[in-house]
């Protein structure tokens, strides 16, 4: 009978079990908890539970060093030696990895790292299920109609080496989207949070600001597309630098194919990007948006290796005081490009605006402008100018002389984030913000509002 062990017995036992020069183990044990809500009343709840293994071989060559990568989910004892011989075989049929790196040693081990995994249920919505409840008998009371969803996952990553190291990370992940719909369904607004345990998260204030932006939509104003003064919420701004950070890779820069390429050759590292004193930072120990303090690679690409499994991460400015700073590097990719080793970390933040909220940017308009709530369907259209398009979202309002009068229509838009950032003339306050877009695979977040004088609204679309 197979026996499901602890996530460290496991990768022990994976180690052990391996014929190659080197190799890497990765056990994700996830447990998640999850609510939906629609029409002002609970829909569905669950909890799950699994494990992935990731084992990473790596075998020397006269050539060079190949490395092979197998995962499965649901692994248990039994199955262990043929997910190690997969790994194997696979390394063994590979030609030499361009990557290739002497696997990380001398990273002190984690203390917990025998420990059991942490685990989510449904009491981490103790507090929150109940308030949530009191803002459905409010938006009744109010005829209005709420939609949503709130996401818990706790992954403990448990990740041992050949060469000795023995690292675990525990990440809380947590989602809130709130839509608020007028009963005929002709008026939407959306907010969304990001949490580590839905301590800190308000449906009552949620509630109270989807009411505010139904009541801005009762006018409805229609506006031809153009370039417009245009206020940026945090979860916008999130979602235009996030795409700009995963494309900025130091050797798709060196080699001449993105926004970072400096014309003739080499990189705009030390070029000023925007007039305001802006820092774009990662930081796996900022308050509130922890994440791993070492690299956590289950394949190897652009932005990582798996050669570089366990290495240390710190503090890491992308942009400072205005200025580009650094281009994401891996060992391999520092070594060919010649600049700092500067691996991915998963937050991104933008600080050094000013103290105004959004509310406040928006009070001190003076003539027109648009607010916006959110953006979707982002798409590349010019990697060499990070030329990006996609569709506002849930609420577009027109603000004049610092009030907002109405709700205009949708549009599709064509900005560059680098652009925009040259072209920004306030950022308000940095707070914590969920992006909407890729809110599926990056939610650890924070960034201030952002006014751009001339934002290019291309087209006129009719989507909600």
């Amino acid at each position: 009978m197979s026996r499901v062990s602890k996530p460290y017995e496991i990768v022990e036992r994976a180690l052990d079990l391996s014929t190659a020069d080197g190799c890497v183990v990765i056990a994700d044990e996830e447990s998640s908890a999850n609510l939906r809500w629609a029409g002002n009343a609970l829909t569905t709840n669950g909890v799950t539970r699994g494990r992935t293994l990731t084992v990473v071989a790596t075998v020397d060559g006269a050539e060079g060093t190949a490395s092979g990568v197998v995962s499965r989910a649901a692994v248990t004892t039994d199955d262990l030696e043929q997910l190690v011989r997969a790994a194997e075989a696979a390394a063994r049929s590979a030609g030499p990895a361009e990557d290739a790196q002497p696997l990380v040693t001398g990273v002190p081990a984690s203390p917990d790292f025998t420990d059991a995994p942490a685990e989510t249920d449904s009491e981490v919505f103790a507090a929150f299920a109940p308030a949530l409840g009191d803002a459905f008998a409010r938006a009744r009371a109010g005829g209005r109609e709420l939609y949503g969803f709130a996401h818990h996952q706790m992954t403990s990553t448990y990740l041992g080496t050949s060469t000795g190291l023995r690292l675990r990370h525990d990440q809380p992940n947590g989602t809130l989207e709130l839509n608020a719909k007028s009963p005929d369904r002709t008026r939407s607004a959306w907010a969304g949070r990001s949490t580590r345990d839905f301590k800190d998260v308000d449906p009552a204030e949620m509630d109270a600001e989807l009411a505010r932006r139904l009541g801005w939509a009762e006018r409805r104003i229609e506006l031809p597309a153009g370039r417009y003064e245009t206020l940026l919420p945090p979860t916008a701004v999130a979602d235009l630098l996030i795409y700009q950070l995963w494309s900025s890779t130091a050797r798709d820069a060196t080699e001449g194919r993105t926004v970072f390429s400096k014309p003739g050759g080499g990189t705009r590292l030390g070029e000023t990007l925007s007039p305001l004193p802006l820092t774009l930072r990662s930081d796996p120990h900022a308050p509130g948006l922890e994440s791993a303090p070492f690299v956590i690679a289950h394949s190897s690409g652009d932005g990582g290796s798996v050669f570089d499994n366990g290495l240390p991460l710190a503090r890491t400015d992308w942009v400072s005081d205005g200025r580009l700073e650094r281009l994401t590097t891996t060992r391999h990719t520092a070594a060919l490009t010649k600049q700092p080793l500067a691996p991915a970390i998963d937050n991104l933040l933008l600080e050094g605006g000013g103290e105004r909220s959004l509310e406040e940017m928006v009070a001190a308009t003076t003539g027109r402008a648009l607010l916006l709530t959110c953006l979707w369907y982002i798409r590349e259209v010019d990697p060499a100018t990070l030329l990006l398009t996609g569709l506002t979202r849930d609420g577009v309002y027109l603000v004049e002389d610092g009030e907002v009068v109405g709700e205009v229509n949708n549009f599709r838009f064509n900005e560059s984030p680098v652009d925009l950032l040259s072209r920004a003339t306030e950022a308000g306050r940095t707070e914590k913000t969920l992006p909407r877009e890729w809110g599926d695979w990056f939610t650890r977040a924070a960034m201030p509002a952002l006014r751009i004088p001339d934002f290019n609204m291309s087209s006129v679309s009719r989507g909600v």
